[in-house]
């Protein structure tokens, strides 16, 4: 009978047999989204988080890895990586940025994709990695191997992104920051840990 539902996003897609050098994508939103929509947890539906109040907007393709969570293992990295006082991980799925020369014009939708670095990003304290990766056999951006292979342009997005997307101007101080921009070595060692919390958590 599973056969005959869909399955749950998080729990019930693999990251994939070749994970952490290819991995499983759960795309929710893209560049041209003026909503933000996430997965709900209980039921695996996407839903509208919020609108998107200000101009700031997405500037690759962004969701999860399925099967990961950050938790204790995640929490321990960032703290030894950057020797903040990270006290736990954001409890979620590890998120991903999949960057790709094609138009994908919306979300709910997963995908292969090649880690090639990412974000160390504490929010509030709390450990909130962000993977960078390329989509598998894009012909333009699979020759991205390393983090270093990306243009300034192309990580100052993201940074302005995720350093600005909660931000209300005049109501609130900035919660976010990014202690680190790390390679593909690393990101797989952060994909790892996330699994290790995932089978922690619910395993």
């Amino acid at each position: 009978m599973k056969n005959l539902y869909k399955a749950h996003p998080w729990h019930g897609i693999t990251i994939g047999a070749n994970a952490p050098t290819i991995v499983t994508a759960f795309i929710e939103i893209v560049p041209t989204d003026t909503v933000k929509y996430e997965i709900d947890k209980e039921s695996g539906h996407l839903k509208i988080d919020r609108p998107q109040k200000f101009s700031n907007v997405v500037p690759t393709l962004y969701g999860f890895i399925p099967q990961t969570y950050c938790d204790v293992k995640i929490a321990e990295y960032a703290k030894l990586k950057s020797g903040k006082d990270v006290t736990k991980g954001d409890g979620d799925a590890l998120d991903i940025c999949v960057l790709s020369e094609r138009s994908i014009t919306h979300g709910d939708i997963m995908m292969q994709a090649i880690p090639i670095g990412g974000f160390r990003m504490i929010d509030k304290g709390e450990a909130d990695d962000k993977i960078i990766a390329v989509m598998k056999d894009d012909e333009v951006y699979e020759s991205w191997k390393e983090i270093t292979d990306c243009t300034e342009a192309v990580i100052n997005r993201l940074k302005h992104y995720f350093l600005t997307y909660k931000n209300i101007p005049g109501v609130e101080k900035p919660t976010c920051e990014i202690t680190h921009v790390y390679g593909r070595e690393e990101a797989y060692e952060v994909i790892r840990r996330s699994q290790e919390d995932y089978k922690n958590k619910f395993l």
